[in-house]
């Protein structure tokens, strides 16, 4: 029997602009085939999931929805420009609710730090548990503007993948002292422990150490101040359904539930992929949103590596992983009142606990969590007078020595995060939970193919940042290029949307097909 064409199959197949693929509808996939569309391209994107967002997506169980990774959405410009170029205006499709309070840090003494955009706000906060150090605190904010314009304006909205950029740019990372860590830098402005603290813990959602990674990243504080945090209504999962209508808005096709097994090369230069079926698509222009470790690992197994070599990639250090677990509850939209959207609970200790996850591979007795309940904001997350959560705990990553072995630990750890949420925040918890869902560094290995299940990809550590990255244009094959948290300039939504724009600047003006 004659294999039959839908109606959108048989427009692209005769449609005369040149094909490019996109490996992965992930956030930064999506981007990129919006701003390659808008140039004129043919676009499709391959992704192995039943949804558009890769870590973005969203998980619905028994009438609750769950956020499966990003939460809050802090340059709300970068995804407006996306809209912007494909023609519309992204207010007709999402609705981003700014959040006030950001978030709330609980430390184990029983104080608290509530973050909020309102610079007199913070610094009555911060004069709240150390009156001697609000100086330091206004030091440490225009530090922070300082390392937004270059290292987010400059470094991380252009090509980097030039050693002669990298040179350039040196003399200004000497100034900012690049070479400091996070917390090293927060430590030089105030002096209280708990302030070092709540101004240094940001790189651990994007994967980094705040006791190695480089004091650029101080530069989210002025990300917060400046431009806000928001909730996209209907979580990260609707942004990236309504970013894939922009895809389809420019004549580009998803194919979702087909794995991409195979890059396929000739003479140095791509030629399309193979899927996991063994269909071949034959393209000249091939960008990987995929994690870039897989992507040079597996997809480009059959070819030598100059730069991103197994034994290379072996010696990369990677973000940390991740323990979630997602929860619904019943009857408790008024139970907990003082819980907001966002909940920080700091363990009792703070290098230790770091040092274990990311240089020892160590599963502590301890833990600090990160809790997500966005009913707060948005109630459609949860039945009428229910909750949504998750809590997420930063764990080590499977390539130590002797990794944890979650398929004996998921419970016994859940069961610990529990007890702590009901000692802490949620007295009673165990009584109302009426869904449960748990996600483990197992999980982010085998549904996202990220490697050693690191829940960021390649640590953002100043050697492993800008130039010292996967780059956007690859170095390997020709025609082949790289967005998402793995290349530069990283992890986190401004930071992976960027890369697409980034891209934009590397993928030549299409030809059309004659």
């Amino acid at each position: 029997m004659q294999k039959r064409l839908d109606p959108e199959s048989l427009v692209l197949a005769t449609d005369p602009r040149p094909l490019a693929l996109v490996i992965g509808a992930g956030f930064g996939g999506l981007a990129a085939a919006i701003r390659l569309g808008a140039r004129g391209y043919r676009v499709q994107v391959l992704d192995r999931l039943d949804m558009p967002g890769g870590r973005a997506s969203a998980r619905h169980q028994g009438g609750f929805r769950f956020d499966l990774g990003p939460t809050i959405v802090t340059v709300p410009q970068v995804f407006e420009d996306l809209w912007r170029i494909a023609g519309r205006r992204m207010a007709d499709d999402i609705e981003l609710k700014p959040l006030d309070p950001f978030y709330t840090i609980h430390f184990p003494d029983g104080e608290t730090f509530t973050a909020r955009q309102d610079t007199e706000a913070m610094r009555a906060e911060v004069g709240r548990l150390s009156p001697n150090d609000v100086a330091g605190y206004e030091r440490f904010l225009a530090d922070a503007e300082k390392r937004y314009w270059f290292g987010f304006e400059n470094l991380g909205r252009r090509p980097m993948h030039k050693l002669a950029d990298l040179i350039k740019v040196l003399p200004t990372f000497g100034m900012l002292r690049a070479d400091r860590s996070t917390y090293g830098h927060a430590a030089a402005r105030v002096q209280d422990e708990r302030l070092r603290m709540a101004l240094s813990f940001h790189p651990l959602f994007i994967g980094g150490d705040p006791f190695h990674v480089t004091s650029m990243y101080v530069l989210v504080a002025h990300l917060e101040k400046a431009f806000g945090v928001h909730y996209a209504m209907g979580g990260a999962g609707a942004l990236a359904e309504a970013m894939a209508g922009l895809v389809r808005h420019l004549g580009g096709e998803l194919r979702l539930g087909v794995t991409v097994d195979e890059i396929l090369t000739r003479d140095g230069r791509v030629r399309g992929v193979r899927l996991g079926d063994g269909e071949e698509i034959l393209a000249d222009t091939v960008v990987s949103n995929a994690d870039a470790g897989h992507t040079y690992t597996h997809l480009l197994r059959r070819m030598p590596k100059r730069r991103w070599s197994p034994a290379r990639l072996t010696r990369t250090r990677w973000s940390n992983g991740l323990f979630v677990w997602y929860f619904g509850t019943k009857g408790t939209r008024e139970l907990w009142p003082d819980v907001g959207h966002h909940t920080i609970l700091n363990g009792p200790r703070y290098r230790g606990l770091v040092k274990d996850i990311f240089i020892e591979g160590k599963l502590a007795d301890d833990m600090s969590v990160y809790l997500h309940r966005p009913t707060v904001t948005d109630p459609s997350a949860a039945p009428k007078g229910g909750d949504a959560f998750y809590a997420l705990v930063p764990v080590p990553h499977l390539g130590f020595d002797n990794p944890v072995d979650w398929a004996a630990m998921a419970e016994p750890y859940r069961l610990r995060l529990q007890d702590m949420l009901e000692q802490s925040v949620l007295p009673g918890l165990g009584a109302h939970v009426a869904e449960s869902h748990v996600m483990t560094p197992e999980d982010f290995r085998t549904r996202y193919l990220s490697p050693h299940g690191a829940g960021f990809s390649i640590e953002p550590r100043i050697l492993q940042s800008a130039w010292f990255r996967p780059h956007n244009v690859s170095e390997e094959v020709r025609g082949l290029y790289l967005v998402g948290a793995g290349s530069h300039p990283g992890a986190g939504l401004p930071g992976v949307i960027s890369s697409a724009e980034v891209l934009d600047k590397l993928v030549p003006d299409p030809v059309p097909v004659a």
